[in-house]
């Protein structure tokens, strides 16, 4: 069996959608759906009770408060019956109908594979048109996952292997995530504990087909506008790495780097925020990450120091925009 996680929170609009997409699938193995519905304040509720009504492979749970992504995600994880698990977003979709059986007969054939992910495509809500994404950095049809361990830590903007896109074994993650629950439970996103874990487990398969619309519309954490926002989240996300880097001695030149990097972005919210506690966060962040002290993170110190120059840049900022 498959068991297919979908969490779900205020997506009225866009629910049904991904229902439909998973319930079109053709495949050979028995798939059950998984809707973790995390106590939303519109409509969303409503829909998924109505397709469990529908639909007998639905297993609703309803939360009685809303957990946020990480925990929904597990808990649902945990509430998986199949030997293989798949998630798609309440706002993303499937596009190709032979997703789960493609994926499902590579792994049934080679016991060496922990998880398959695919191509995928942005949808963007309001044009309701698709757009490639960035080229797969790994592009063979199989790849050690060792050798992918260090691009998933330092990955950015676009995700070294799409959960979204994945099928991967039950069995496996269960094993890593007893060993490491808090790995996965305290940290700001679902995938890269289980993308990480994965690779180091085992060999990655890759199916260029494009299966998946990601889709790009309302704001997200990670694409807010709000600073605080951002600063909190790329910090808890960055913690994720930091903890899985120490925990497995994964360091180089690479690491350094992204780490540096992080701190940098870190000051740059706290200066357009105008938030001295998360500066004083941002120099935290760096002192624990070990990050040496560069030219580019002493001068932007060196104006969060100084309120009348910091109000001074945002103003010059304000006005060249």
């Amino acid at each position: 069996m498959i068991s297919v996680i979908v969490t779900t929170y205020n997506q009225e609009k866009t629910i049904a959608r991904t229902l439909d997409s998973i319930l079109r699938q053709r495949c050979h193995l028995p798939v059950e759906i998984i809707i973790g519905e995390d106590c939303s304040t519109d409509h969303t509720r409503e829909i998924c009770q109505e397709y469990a009504a529908r639909y007998p492979q639905i297993r609703l749970f309803c939360n009685d408060h809303n957990k946020g992504i990480v925990d929904n995600y597990f808990d649902c994880l945990l509430a998986c019956q199949g030997d293989y698990i798949a998630d798609c977003a309440g706002d993303d979709f499937w596009i190709d109908d032979q997703k789960l059986e493609k994926a499902s007969r590579l792994m049934e054939a080679d016991s060496s594979i922990t998880l398959v992910h695919t191509g995928w495509h942005y949808y963007d809500e309001t044009t309701k048109q698709e757009s490639a994404s960035p080229p797969q950095p790994f592009p063979a049809p199989l790849t050690d996952g060792k050798k992918m361990l260090e691009a998933i830590l330092t990955q950015t903007r676009m995700p070294v292997i799409h959960l979204c896109t994945a099928l991967y074994r039950a069995e496996t993650i269960r094993r890593e995530y007893e060993k490491n629950t808090d790995l996965f439970r305290e940290g700001a996103c679902e995938d890269l504990p289980i993308t990480f874990h994965m690779a180091l487990a085992g060999n990655i398969a890759y199916i260029p087909d494009i299966t998946l619309c990601y889709s790009q519309g309302p704001e997200t954490i990670s694409a807010s506008k709000d600073e605080r926002k951002l600063f909190a989240f790329y910090r808890n996300v960055t913690m994720q790495s930091f903890s899985l880097s120490g925990k497995y001695n994964i360091e180089s030149d690479i690491t350094k780097d992204f780490f540096r990097r992080r701190v940098i972005a870190l000051l740059m919210h706290a200066f357009r925020a105008y938030a001295p506690q998360l500066f004083h966060e941002a120099v935290a962040c760096q002192k624990l990450w070990a990050v040496k002290t560069t030219y580019g993170i002493r001068m932007r110190r060196l104006v969060l120091q100084y309120p009348p120059l910091w109000r001074l840049l945002l103003r010059l900022r304000k006005y060249l925009r």
